[in-house]
């Protein structure tokens, strides 16, 4: 059961507070990992960069500052769900991403319903059963 949910978002990147430029952003969420959020970044002259992070920091984080240390994720204004910013932090290296609400929360509905909130350790396991009676398997027809 290898399902997934994608999205593509258009982003600022915030360079300085004179210069930034919308990139593409890819969004997706697959059952194998039922916590995590995956964010692919395509700067321009660049490999695509992916960050993946705790689903629930991103749900969370639109509403309310959240994230402590790498990612940190925060409303632009603090009565507004308008946008908000994506902070991710390498050492001293830092960029910031800049985005509308409304197609991260429609991404986030979308993998609410195929994985409810909540219901990721239940799938967690599971997956981690199917994979071991599958190499079960193959290793019975590899013997036999």
């Amino acid at each position: 059961m290898r399902e997934s949910v994608q999205a593509e978002v258009m982003m600022s990147f915030l360079v300085s507070d004179e210069l930034s430029f919308r990139i593409p952003v890819e969004l997706r969420y697959e059952t194998s990992d039922p916590y995590a959020v995956r964010l692919t970044f395509h700067l321009p002259g660049d490999a695509p960069v992916t960050w993946a992070f705790g689903r629930e920091l991103l749900i969370d984080g639109v509403g309310r500052p959240c994230g402590e240390g790498d990612v940190r994720v925060t409303p632009v204004e603090a009565d507004s769900l308008g946008e908000v910013l994506i902070r991710l932090q390498v050492g001293s290296d830092q960029a910031v991403f800049r985005s509308s609400t409304a197609p991260l929360v429609a991404f986030l509905d979308r993998t609410d319903k195929l994985v409810p909130l909540g219901q990721e350790g239940s799938l967690a396991d599971f997956d981690a059963h199917l994979d071991e009676a599958l190499d079960r398997i193959l290793a019975e027809q590899g013997a036999g």
